[in-house]
């Protein structure tokens, strides 16, 4: 996540600089034909030119409220994840019988219930951090290359974006920790074991029938999040659309110039050659809405346009241990680095 209030001009650059390269040479391509060789042929009318281009707006506008519906639904099912996750261990240490009193409430099942729940939520973390094959990262050539040095860049700019199997070392008891190999969806599992100790709380009494069936519906509520977050993971915006925006735009700034030239040409010679930057600036602006929407619209593909999960986690992880009463030697906080957030 960027957490800059502007975007700098590197981030611009690191974006959207490299069509520049392309788009000045295009325009300076059909200025200097019309300057030198007098094409006219070539010229058409900027009436359908401008039609072209509202259509084309609309249409990325279209694309972008999509894109940001998935990136702001995503943030909101990790929004969830916070509160559910507080509520969950504030319930836990508060229920309990006057059997569990008089046997003593087993806290050591309390916190390893705990402690498995902050290793679901890194599990998780990193389950949605694999790529799809339609994610800008898992691209071919030039542009997955680019997408694959922007995500080594983010990863060496913060130490744990990569240290999950050490927290889950950390969280999990040496049983369950060699068991990730055995599940394809360890997140999963992890729910599913902290139901059967939950239950075995209630069968000896600790808790209540009824405070059993409130933590119940709190892991339910995990596995509803957890259900959320993967149908934005596993099923891309619609290609059909997501493909087509792109296509238009191109055919848009190829006509740009073809269209523009000859009414800058009514300046003088001179005009001829203005009108090269403003076909750069106005194809380029195209260019960069095309992109925030195409990038927002995968919302954990580990890269600086993510809702920023480890930081999230982090954040539950500090008040579930201060929860439980572990105060010393609490992780850090995940700040903000260059302007991103992970």
């Amino acid at each position: 996540m960027i957490t800059t209030k502007y975007f700098t001009y590197r981030q611009v650059l690191n974006l959207a600089g490299g069509h520049l390269i392309w788009l000045s040479a295009w325009c300076t391509l059909v200025a200097a034909l019309f300057y030198f060789f007098n094409w006219r042929w070539m010229i058409i009318p900027w009436i359908p030119v401008a039609s072209i281009g509202t259509a084309v707006a609309f249409y990325v506008g279209f694309k972008n409220n999509q894109a940001y519906d998935r990136l702001w639904e995503a943030r909101k099912i990790w929004g969830g994840i916070v509160n559910s996750s507080r509520s969950f261990t504030s319930m836990l240490y508060a229920f309990h019988t006057e059997d569990g009193e008089k046997a003593g409430y087993p806290e050591a099942i309390r916190k390893r219930i705990v402690y498995r729940h902050i290793a679901w939520l890194y599990t998780l973390r990193e389950q949605l951090l694999v790529p799809t094959e339609w994610e800008h990262i898992s691209l071919g050539r030039h542009f997955g290359a680019i997408n694959q040095r922007r995500h080594r860049l983010i990863k060496a700019g913060f130490p744990d974006y990569g240290r999950a199997p050490i927290f889950l070392n950390k969280y999990l008891s040496e049983e369950e920790f060699t068991l990730q190999a055995d599940y394809k969806n360890f997140a999963t599992f992890l729910i599913s074991k902290q139901a059967k100790e939950i239950n075995e709380l209630k069968n000896g009494r600790s808790i209540s029938d009824f405070n059993q069936v409130q933590l119940q519906t709190s892991l339910n509520d995990f596995y509803e999040y957890q259900g959320q977050a993967e149908r934005i993971k596993k099923f891309p915006s619609p290609r059909q659309f997501a493909n087509t925006g792109f296509i238009f735009i191109v055919i848009f700034i190829i006509l740009l110039p073809l269209g523009l030239v000859n009414e800058f040409a009514k300046l003088g010679d001179w005009g001829i050659w203005t009108c090269i930057p403003f076909c750069v600036i106005v194809g380029w602006i195209y260019i960069v809405m095309e992109l925030v929407g195409d990038y927002s619209e995968n919302p954990f593909a580990g890269l600086m346009f993510d809702v920023p999960m480890l930081s999230i986690c982090r954040t539950i992880e500090i008040d579930l241990l201060q929860m439980i009463g572990e105060h010393e030697d609490l992780p850090e906080a995940i700040s903000s680095r260059n302007g991103v957030l992970v």
